[in-house]
Order: structure tokens, then sequence, then C-alpha cells
């Protein structure tokens, strides 16, 4: 029997039934929402994904859904601070589309990156992350640069495993330890330089999505046509999107560039021109 959105909503408030929860369905949008009754703080779920995920894994997609919701949800009614827990704040890579306030209205923590990405910041949980709003800085009197540098340098702490590929006589470097923080790599400069000087073309490099960093070597034309193809599949397959435009990295500057059919990049924040 086809499951419908009223079916899926009927499942997921069976399966979040707690009196200190409300639930909601928008029937025009397709979003089921669970909330605490209190707070009003909660997530919104989009029912046709989670449908396209029950008809691929069954019953695993909705026990998956259920854990991580409930887990967002006590993260949520949870007090975090930030002093003792220093080793645990890692920046996150989002594009710039990414909401910069919480549905409770608190602001996110936020630098700029490039003209396709942001730098928000997380307090590591352990099984999740919480992006760090303004309140949580306020309350302990931390500024925002303090808080970029320990995750930064955090980040460069983290192994940085990579898998290589060779297409097309050009070199293409993997890095999905599926931590969280892979994306978040780009940020880590001796690893860029280090790529930089043992590149043999044009470095170019890449995060179409939070759980992966791609850094391209990249030797002949063909490499760029085979990086774009790469991009748009990692982009659409990925859970969290990031951006499907790559960088190119050169003198410790990230330039976002499209690629043409001729297989020449472009400055991506200047028309797209023929060649």
């Amino acid at each position: 029997m086809k499951m419908t959105s009223i079916k899926m909503k009927n499942i997921l408030d069976e399966r979040l039934n707690n009196p200190d929860w409300h639930t909601s369905f928008n029937r025009d949008k397709d979003i089921f929402r669970v909330e605490w009754k209190d707070t009003k703080r909660g997530i919104s779920i989009t029912i046709p994904n989670v449908i396209s995920k029950y008809e691929q894994k069954g019953e695993e997609a909705l026990a998956d859904l259920e854990y991580h919701i409930k887990e967002a949800l006590k993260i949520m009614n949870e007090e975090h601070e930030l002093t003792g827990e220093e080793k645990n704040i890692y920046p996150v890579i989002r594009s710039t589309s990414f909401p910069t306030k919480t549905k409770a209205g608190l602001k996110l923590v936020y630098t700029e990156h490039t003209a396709e990405t942001r730098i928000f910041y997380a307090l590591d949980l352990g099984k999740t992350y919480k992006l760090i709003d303004e309140d949580m800085l306020k309350k302990e009197s931390w500024t925002i640069e303090r808080i970029r540098e320990i995750s930064i340098f955090n980040i460069r702490s983290l192994p940085s495993k990579v898998k290589q590929d060779r297409v097309a006589d050009n070199d293409f470097y993997f890095m999905s330890s599926q931590d969280g923080y892979d994306a978040s790599r780009i940020l880590n400069e001796s690893l860029l330089e280090e790529m930089k000087a043992n590149s043999k073309g044009e470095l170019a490099v890449a995060v179409p999505h939070q759980d992966v960093l791609i850094i391209a070597d990249i030797q002949n034309d063909m490499g760029y046509d085979i990086l774009a193809q790469m991009m748009m599949k990692f982009f659409a397959e990925g859970r969290v999107p990031i951006t499907s435009l790559p960088f190119i990295y050169e003198d410790k500057h990230l330039e976002p560039i499209f690629i043409l059919a001729k297989n020449r990049p472009t400055n991506s924040s200047k028309p797209r021109r023929d060649e």
C-alpha cells in the first residue's frame, strides 16, 4: 500500500508521543513539526523526504529519524557552557543561504568566509553538535575572535587522511572521515599550503557537502570537466549540501569559479563569458 503524507504523519505522531512535546502538520507545505510545549523550540521535518527514505530503507529509516529527532530535542532543552569545553569547539562550513537565526529567533555566531560560504561554530556533544548562538557568548563574555581562534586550532588537530584517485592525468584527493567536520578542514591552512607546494598544476578545493573535502591538482583542461561532474554528483547526494562551485586556491586565498563548457574556469563573481 502506497505511503501518503497523512499516513507518515500518523506514524511520526505515534513514535514521537511525549507529554512534554507538541506535534503539528502543515498540510499545504507537507511539513511535520515537533517542539517543546514550554519553549516552542523544535524541529521541522519535510514529509516527502521522510517517505523517500522510508521507501528505500523501510523501518531502519524511521528508527534513525526518531533517534536523531529525540537527540536534537534533548539538546535543545539543555544549557551548555563553553568554558571548560574549549577542546570541543569546531568550525562548520555552511552555504551563505544557511539561516543565521535559530527557529527560536536566537542569532547564530558566524564569520564570513567566501562568496559561497560562511563559518559557523559548533559545540561538539559527542553524537551530535550544537551551533553556538550569541546568547551563549554573552553569558560567558566570549568574543567571536576567541571562538574562531579556538575552533581553527581544533580543526588543525583533527587527522587529515586522504584517498587519492588519478583520472585523465589529474590528481584528486578526497577527505571523508564522517566526523561532521570534513568540509571544515578547508580552514586548515597548513594542509592547503602543503597540497599547494606539492601540486603539479592548479590547485582547486571543493566542499560540495558537509561530509567531504575535495582537493584537486588540475593538470590539464579535462581536469576541470571531471571536477565539475564530481561537484554536481556530491552536491546532489550530500545530507548537508554547501556549494556546487569549486575554489581555486592561490596565495592563501579561495576564489569560487564557474567551469565552462570549454574546460576553462572563470571567476564566479564575473559574468560567464565565451572564450
